[in-house]
């Protein structure tokens, strides 16, 4: 069976104590590509959204050398864009390269502090706030992604994972957002080609706010993530599709609207910078 190319967050990677190499057959992208015969490559990174998995289609060359083997795209983020930003997300998102070095950690001190205060506060507002990315944008960089997978492979089956439930106390406890990001992740895919929705808060949902995943309420257990992957391989089961006789030195990389730098990484043992 062909292989599965999954870009996302930290979902992707994060076990029920901390990150793992990518290679840890319990991560649900795991657990989807033994059942189907084949191997995850996983691109992803803590803190991504839609728009970086865009970059990532768009900007990786290891996306574009996988592309002509795998026999579908599971694109595991919109969680993290449901969830709250006190700060916009340009700015929050600069944090990590402030200089001198001694603002930096003053800056990312205040704002981790700050952040569990402001979000329920923000939360009771009109609209719930600021999310981390609205949900109208989630919902254009994932059909950006798909037009520039199907570019290469018309007709791949692509996978979109519904946002997750939180009960992290980091975000206050607050997901204002969850529900309308999650019906317009569902609004797209009901309108593009060979595209799916996995329903991740009904998989994983009495099994976090139950407080059985990861002790920080975002991330799952290893029967989060086996309840994923589980779903994840049956719903492919019969929409798996076969590899691409063509090589992947012969493939484009899917053309961006603009300029855009590589910034993807793969999911590393090592946790990303929090901010």
């Amino acid at each position: 069976m062909p292989d599965l190319l999954v870009v996302g967050d930290s979902l992707a990677f994060h076990g029920p104590e901390r990150p793992c190499p990518a290679d840890e057959p319990r991560l649900w992208p795991n657990v989807a590509a033994a059942r189907l015969g084949g191997r995850a490559e996983i691109v992803a990174r803590a803190g991504w959204t839609a728009r970086h998995a865009w970059s990532a289609i768009s900007g990786d060359p290891r996306v574009w050398a996988a592309l002509p083997r795998v026999g579908a795209v599971v694109l595991g983020v919109s969680g993290m864009d449901s969830l709250p930003s006190p700060l916009p997300t340009a700015l929050r998102e600069l944090i990590p390269v402030l200089r001198p070095a001694p603002l930096r950690h003053t800056v990312r001190t205040a704002y981790r502090r700050a952040q569990p205060r402001i979000a329920p506060v923000l939360a009771r507002l009109p609209g719930g706030g600021p999310a981390t990315l609205p949900p109208r944008l989630t919902a254009a960089y994932l059909e950006r992604c798909r037009a520039g997978v199907h570019a290469l492979r018309p007709g791949l089956p692509v996978v979109a994972l519904a946002p997750s439930v939180h009960r992290a106390a980091d975000y206050g406890l607050a997901h204002p957002h969850r529900a309308a990001t999650d019906a317009a992740v569902r609004r797209w895919a009901a309108g593009a080609p060979a595209v799916t929705v996995l329903d991740v808060p009904a998989l994983v949902g009495e099994h976090v706010l139950g407080g059985h995943g990861n002790p920080d309420g975002l991330h799952w257990g290893w029967a989060g993530h086996s309840a994923v992957g589980e779903a994840l391989a049956g719903l492919l089961e019969a929409t798996v599709a076969r590899p691409c006789p063509c090589s992947a030195s012969t493939s484009a990389p899917p053309r961006s609207r603009r300029r855009s730098s590589t910034t993807t990484a793969s999911a590393s043992p090592r946790p990303a910078p929090r901010t």
